[in-house]
């Protein structure tokens, strides 16, 4: 039985920062359990809702399983289920199914829009805060885009094709950036033109994106201008209907879609806790993250109100790097709490800010002097998420953001465009994937039985190239002949020349690693006998596409070898670029790949992660 039950309330940046860094701390300590309680079986990425509200990845793109996330952390118990209720005097959370005691609580449980009561928001606007909240968006517009190709009244049609987005800052900018791009498919999708859509930033501040200085506002506004969003500032949003929506100053714009990012709160959730609440419901926390007046309480995330000394005793943002940095937080002092350390005050750090407009164009304000603007502050934004993934420890998701942000994208939504697309068809690989496999295959057989009067790899014979493999009788390797013909640099074969090698000998740093590698004759020949299997069994495994891509890159790995062993021509260096093209799943098309992979990744996820629910019962099982 465990002394010490951690319960950590809320799976977003904040919840999942927290369990990770106190699994790390307790790993080997058998008395210490955290639970990790969420309403959902997953983490959503909420940095990129927008994406999949405007169609730019597919919904389960930001969808992170805790499975997967907490597979190798044995002390972490992932439970799906809601809590109802905390009781401080207990120390007990109950929830839907069950009550959990604990000895530490840190509340993580996020925010919710906040509508500042405007009305019809609720009942006829759309908010952007959650999975299901992007999802609903998404069929919202294309059903409304759909119906109005349909339309033949001109003034409704107009109005079913008008989006507004009320509220400028990161998550209306980006939301207003992905509908921009996405009006594109949409039109060609419904035959419409593209010129029928409108787009609208409402703002009721005088300024956009208020946390970053002029010069990304302007730059940012511009683009948007130039791509024809209409922008409307000091004017925010006083009702909405479910065909039009009023502004403060009575302008009346007909719309379908009202989208409302203009504010969030912490979630409602937390009201009946009895913790101090702040502005927008947020509870109130001291400098070491624990909540006012509770004891062994702690809080985490965008709930948290406290104020920053260092930075003018303002609260903490409600944004990604403060909900990681007081998760962390909190977790640093449970660990003080329990080892009787210390406790650590919260200092928050924030590296800057950055935003996109669509998929390649974006701003950026970092460490308070670096300003980034168009490819390279989406690029820096495309890094910093990825190292997310780094710090969470999670290489699978790491390579999931790859594949859905630059590989299988769509209509060129991608700061590549579309040139690393691989929504491509490879069946036409096929022929060269069965020619390049047969080289290698052929040359395998050549070195094992010596055809073409070729020199055997399997006889008795030295035909690697190195000198402390001379045959000290000669003093020269029994493979090797004086070539009288002068070498002619090339990369195509011409009749009359004799074809350059990479290296007319090995360089001597490659020297002495093979030197160690195969220090005499004996192990040279196992050497050879092996890398002519080696060979065959790589040209047989592409001929018929089986582990294609690791095929392939065990030939690239061949040719820089034997270019450094002095054993290659310029005129087959065709073979890498070759090599490269057939690794984009060629063994997928009329390949044993197309069997064997989707086989393999799910017995390796089962082995690895084990089984992935949509529901996660109490009691650690991995």
């Amino acid at each position: 039985m465990a002394t010490k039950n951690i319960v950590v309330v809320g799976a977003g940046y904040a919840g999942v920062a927290a369990a990770k860094k106190l699994s790390k701390h307790f790993k080997k300590d058998k008395d210490v359990v955290i639970t990790l309680i969420d309403k959902h079986s997953y983490q959503t990425y909420m940095t990129e809702l927008h994406e999949v509200a405007a169609g730019r990845v597919e919904p389960d793109a930001i969808q992170y399983d805790l499975q997967r996330l907490f597979a190798r952390q044995k002390n972490v118990d992932v439970v799906t289920d809601e809590v109802l209720h905390v009781d401080h005097d207990a120390k007990t959370v109950k929830t839907v199914k069950t009550v959990f005691t604990y000895d530490y609580l840190i509340l993580a449980m996020g925010g919710e829009p906040n509508t500042f009561n405007v009305p019809g928001v609720k009942e006829n606007g759309f908010t952007l805060w959650s999975w299901e909240d992007a999802n609903t968006i998404r069929r919202h517009i294309k059903d409304t885009v759909e119906a109005a190709s349909n339309e033949h009244d001109v003034e409704k049609r107009k109005a079913m094709l008008t989006a507004v987005v009320s509220g400028a800052g990161f998550t209306g900018v980006e939301m207003v950036g992905e509908l921009m791009e996405w009006k594109e498919r949409l039109a060609k999708d419904n035959k419409l033109n593209v010129d029928e859509f409108s787009l609208y930033l409402v703002e009721a501040a005088p300024k956009i994106l208020g946390v970053v200085t002029e010069k990304e506002q302007t730059k940012a506004e511009n683009y948007m201008l130039k791509k024809g969003i209409q922008i409307i500032k000091g004017n925010g949003v006083a009702n909405v209907e479910k065909d039009s929506i009023e502004l403060t100053d009575g302008t009346v714009i007909p719309t379908h879609t009202l989208i409302w990012t203009a504010g969030v709160k912490a979630t409602s959730d937390v009201e009946g806790y009895g913790i101090e609440t702040a502005r927008a419901g947020r509870l109130v926390a001291n400098e070491f993250m624990e909540a006012k007046g509770v004891k062994d309480v702690y809080l985490a995330g965008d709930i948290v109100y406290y104020e920053e000394p260092e930075k003018d005793n303002t609260p903490v943002p409600q944004i990604v790097q403060s909900a990681e940095q007081t998760g962390h937080t909190a977790a640093a002092n449970i660990i003080a709490s329990i080892e009787g350390k210390e406790k650590t005050k919260h200092k928050g750090n924030y590296q800057g800010f950055m935003v996109s407009i669509g998929s390649r164009y974006g701003v950026a304000y970092l460490m308070d002097k670096i300003h980034l603007s168009g490819f390279i502050a989406m690029f820096v934004k495309h890094m910093v998420n990825l190292l997310y993934f780094l710090t969470i420890g999670s290489a699978f998701y790491f390579v999931q953001y790859i594949r859905h942000e630059f590989f299988f994208i769509k209509d060129e939504r991608n700061i590549f465009r579309g040139h690393l697309s691989r929504l491509g068809n490879i069946l036409w690989s096929v022929p060269l994937r069965v020619f390049y496999g047969s080289m290698w295959a052929w040359e395998g057989l050549k070195k094992t039985f010596g055809l073409f009067g070729t020199t055997s790899w399997f006889g008795d014979e030295i035909v690697l190239p190195f000198e402390w493999l001379k045959d000290p009788t000669t003093g020269a390797s029994q493979a090797v002949e004086e070539v009288v013909a002068k070498p002619v640099f090339g990369l195509s074969y011409v009749y009359g020349e004799e074809p350059m090698m990479v290296f007319s000998k090995a360089p001597g740093w490659f020297n002495w690693i093979m030197e160690i590698m195969i220090p005499n004759q004996d192990v040279a020949l196992f050497f050879q006998k092996f890398m002519t299997i080696v060979e065959l069994l790589i040209g047989l495994a592409i001929i018929v596409g089986l582990f294609t891509w690791l095929a392939n890159a065990a030939t690239i790995a061949l040719v820089i070898s034997f270019a450094l062993s002095g054993m290659f021509y310029w005129v087959n260096i065709w073979f890498i670029p070759v090599a490269f093209s057939l690794m984009n799943g060629s063994g997928r098309a009329l390949g044993l790949d197309y069997y064997v992979m989707p086989w393999l990744q799910k017995k390796l996820s089962k082995w690895w992660y084990g089984d992935v629910k949509s529901i996660y019962e109490t009691g650690i099982q991995k």
